[in-house]
């Protein structure tokens, strides 16, 4: 290590955290291969007499093997996973659409599902903005998510989200159709670079609205920057400290311009493949429906699961794998395309 390794303290606690990123995945390959060598041993007790009709060994073997390919999927995942952004904790914000109560109640739902999502994960998650609803629900919520890709996860959870169902808002029970947006930004830390100039900025400060206290109320805590050039907007208002919220929404502003720049960059290789999506408002990536009958289905990856309150508590990871997959499979072709023409121009 080097003398001055401590000089720079945020370029130190970032190598140490890539090092205990790779030391776990290495953990994860050891363990993988243990897990293995073990189940290898087991089913060779199968071929012996003494053993092969005992029920119990059976129903060891498919435990063995249920959390071996647990631990098969989740090395594939991490792989897939290899851009640089990937790694990093994540941004994610939760907006209602048109519909009002209808679909700030959805919103709330949506909200639900992401906290039951990421305590089944393991993250660490910090409510930095939240708007109640004007009778229920929100009209804007951020989280902040920590935790190993946070980001290279959540990714896939981009998009409109449907919802279908009887309303509990309406006196005469009928279906209703609720929309919702759901976005999702990388972290930034210490390796990004993302530069803002302070003279491009607009700092706004307002009196924050709904619960909090009355201090929180009283005084124009709440803090709106916007980055004229780009039009990027963020706001906090969730702590009582204008100091907090201005610092929490230029935390929330560098991502979304970070972000903004990883979609300039993915926009330029879609125009190469000739694939561009429409991701505008309306073109739902997954639809909930729970009447007549109940289904949550993704309709990029075409991925369909019956168990609707299942998913609405977080069961999420058949969706994100799949999608993940879709990308690796797309990115793949893509590198096949780009080199079979190169190969052709020779």
């Amino acid at each position: 290590m080097k003398k001055d390794f401590w000089d720079d303290s945020s370029s130190a606690q970032s190598i140490l955290k890539r090092i205990s990123l790779i030391e776990k995945k290495l953990n994860q390959w050891e363990n993988a291969r243990k897990k293995e060598e073990d189940l290898e041993v087991l089913i060779g007790f199968l071929d012996e007499d003494e053993y092969s009709a005992d029920k119990s060994l059976h129903g060891e073997i498919k435990a063995e093997l249920e959390a071996f390919a647990k631990m098969v999927e989740d090395l594939e995942l991490k792989i897939m996973l290899g851009k640089k952004e990937d790694v990093n904790d994540a941004l994610l914000t939760i907006h209602p659409g048109a519909g009002g109560t209808e679909s700030q109640d959805w919103a709330e739902m949506l909200f639900r599902m992401y906290r039951r999502w990421m305590e089944k994960e393991n993250f660490e998650y910090t409510v930095i903005d939240y708007q109640p609803g004007d009778e229920a629900g929100i009209k804007d919520v951020t989280v902040e998510v920590k935790g190993d890709y946070a980001y290279g996860l959540l990714k896939a959870e981009v998009g409109i989200h449907r919802l279908v169902r009887i309303s509990p808002f309406d006196a005469s029970s009928r279906r209703h159709t609720s929309f919702a947006s759901v976005f999702v930004y990388p972290a930034i830390n210490e390796e990004i670079e993302v530069v803002i100039n302070p003279d491009d900025l607009r700092i706004d400060t307002f009196r924050a609205s709904g619960a909090g206290g009355q201090h929180v109320n009283k005084t124009d805590s709440a803090v709106r920057i916007t980055h004229i050039p780009t039009g990027v907007v963020a706001q906090c208002q969730n702590e009582r400290s204008q100091h907090k919220n201005k610092a929490n929404a230029m935390k929330i502003l560098r991502a979304r311009m970070y972000q903004q720049m990883l979609d300039e960059q993915r926009e330029s290789i879609k125009e190469l493949e000739d694939q561009k999506r429409d991701i505008g408002w309306g073109s739902q990536i997954r639809s909930y429906v729970f009447h007549p009958y109940t289904m949550v289905k993704d309709h990029r990856t075409k991925v369909e699961v019956g168990n609707g309150k299942g998913v609405l508590d977080g069961d999420l990871n058949p969706f994100i794998r799949a999608y993940l997959l879709m990308l690796a499979s797309e990115s793949n072709k893509f590198v096949k395309n780009v080199s079979g023409k190169a190969a052709s121009n020779e």
